[in-house]
């Protein structure tokens, strides 16, 4: 079962360019009966296996930005463990709200995007070199936060800001959330937010999903693949939204009974 969790995750994490736990963190609740902060641990250690199996898929196509991926990720793992240790105490249901709420909008900038793109200019050095690292910050943070790899945030910021192709944008996405997966996993592990025991079916499932994935979304056209990817985002974020309000009101009725 583990393997086939990792399967799924590993394909949509490389079609999309995201590190899967969107796909991994409600099966292992619902499957293994999971704690929430056990599925994110779980899901980050993980997720590094999605992040370089899938990046190797986009790199024989060169569609990876091996510079662009250094400066995510330098801020991307100073973040990461601050992510981990906030998920302990953070009321999840109003992240997830306001998280679900971004991700939308982002989702109807990218479709957006071939309408406005021509009157983009390009950024200078020193600008591009700021996105990346503003990316970083805030993509470390929610990855290790929700266990989740990052690319809702750096995919937009490399595409609309960058005049990345999304090509580029999946695959340098991938490969820059593996050393912020480490760190946030590593915190939660030190946290007793990891099941190991499932560890290595996920990777198992994840390594041969994300090839997978990878190489099928270079096979698409990029307005179908933004498309994918914009559909995806939608999705997660009309799913976190009900789900927020699920826990908020779980949140409400224990206070009450309290």
């Amino acid at each position: 079962m583990s393997f086939l969790i990792g399967l799924l995750a590993g394909v949509f994490g490389g079609l999309v360019g995201v590190g899967g736990g969107v796909v991994m963190i409600p099966l292992m609740v619902r499957l293994f009966g999971f704690q929430q902060h056990q599925a994110h641990g779980t899901s980050l250690a993980a997720l590094v296996f999605t992040g370089l199996t899938g990046a190797a898929a986009y790199s024989l196509k060169d569609n990876v930005d091996y510079g662009a991926a250094v400066f995510l990720a330098a801020t991307a793992m100073i973040t990461a463990r601050f992510g981990a240790l906030y998920a302990n105490s953070l009321p999840e249901w109003r992240l997830k709200r306001f998280f679900s709420i971004f991700v939308i909008c982002v989702s109807i900038l990218l479709l957006l995007k071939p309408f406005y793109a021509p009157i983009t200019p390009p950024p200078g050095r020193v600008l591009w070199m700021a996105i990346l690292l503003l990316s970083g910050l805030a993509s470390g943070f929610i990855a290790g936060l929700m266990g989740v790899g990052g690319g809702a945030i750096m995919v937009p910021a490399m595409v609309l800001f960058l005049g990345f192709s999304q090509y580029l944008a999946q695959g340098s996405s991938l490969l820059a959330m593996v050393p912020a997966g480490a760190v946030g996993a590593y915190t939660h592990w030190r946290l007793g937010n990891m099941v190991m025991t499932i560890v290595p079916g996920l990777i198992g499932g994840i390594i041969v999903g994300a090839f997978a994935g990878g190489t099928l979304a270079q096979w698409l056209s990029e307005a179908t693949l933004r498309l994918i990817f914009a559909a995806a985002l939608i999705w997660m974020g009309v799913r976190d939204i009900r789900k927020s309000t699920h826990l908020r009101n779980v949140s409400l009725k224990d206070a009450l009974e309290v």
